[in-house]
Formats: C-alpha cells, structure tokens, sequence
C-alpha cells in the first residue's frame, strides 16, 4: 500500500514537469504594454462591403485586450500596422439533403496582406499574408448571413495577426 505523501509527490511531479514549458507573459522577450502599437485603416480591395473597416476594428479591439502592445489611439506608435484584404472567398460545406448543388452552410474566408514597421527606424517587422475563416449559415439570405458573420471573421483575424506579432516570429 502506498503512503499519501508518495502519492503527494508523484502528482507534485507530474504537475510541475507539465508545466514547464509555459512561459508567462510576452513570448517575444518585450515587456507587457512596453511598445505602442498604431493600427491604420485597412484598405478593403474586395468587393465586400466594410470589410475593410471590419478587420480594422476587430484588431484595435483585440490589441487592447491582449496587452501585449499598447494600442496608440492619440499620436504615433512605436510599431505601425496596416494591411490590405486582397482576397475574400466563400465555398459551400454543407448541402440540403434533398439537392445536392444547393449549399446550406459556407466557410467564408479572408486574405489580408499585413505590414508591421518600427516608427524609429522604418525597418519592416514583420510582412506576412495571414488568413481568416468562419461558418456562415445561410438559412435564407446569403447577404445577411455574411453580414451578422462579419464580426466574427473579422475577430478570427485579428487573434491571428495579434498572434504573430505578441509571438514574435519574425
């Protein structure tokens, strides 16, 4: 019969060494909050409407919540980020049971070509074209389906390119 402490021990263990490769804070060496970070409008080159200005405010949002860089809402910032959506496609996933060519559900996804420059320095951090998807259900309209998606593409997006940049990959 094993003694509670040996038991104690091995879980002690067990959850140390599972934890050992988590780091807190910044992956990329930065101090929280250290560097500003200026997010410029998007430039939409797709026929989609605002979606340019979308993607723009679904990454403010998500700078703010990340801390990882402090959004410049006032002035200029240490790190200057913009993009263009090149690109915005939806495929059919999901189809009726009684036609097969006519689509229910649709992934819709994004392309956007991201440019993140040092203010002091102008060299380029980081330029990268970066993805964004989601599920639209069109129940009835298309049009309003991809509307009321929207915001979450647009957020989907913005968790991947805040991703980059607080990971410090480049």
């Amino acid at each position: 019969m094993r003694s509670p402490i040996h038991f104690f021990l091995v879980a002690a263990t067990v959850a140390l060494t599972g934890c050992a490769g988590y780091h807190l804070g910044p992956v990329n060496r930065a101090v929280a909050g250290e560097k500003s970070i200026e997010v410029l409008p998007f430039n939409n080159q797709t026929l989609q409407p605002r979606l340019g200005d979308a993607v723009t405010q679904a990454l403010r949002e998500r700078f703010q919540v990340d801390a990882t860089y402090h959004l410049a809402t006032q002035g200029s910032g240490d790190i200057v980020l913009n993009g263009v959506i090149r690109n915005f496609d939806r495929e059919g996933v999901g189809y009726l049971n009684s036609d097969s060519t006519t689509a229910q559900n649709y992934r819709v996804g994004v392309i956007v070509h991201i440019t993140a420059r040092d203010r002091s320095s102008a060299r380029i951090i980081l330029e990268k074209d970066v993805k964004g998807h989601t599920l639209v259900l069109a129940s009835g309209d298309l049009a309003s389906g991809e509307r009321q998606a929207m915001p979450v593409l647009a957020g989907d997006l913005a968790q991947s390119i805040a991703a980059l940049l607080a990971e410090g990959a480049w």
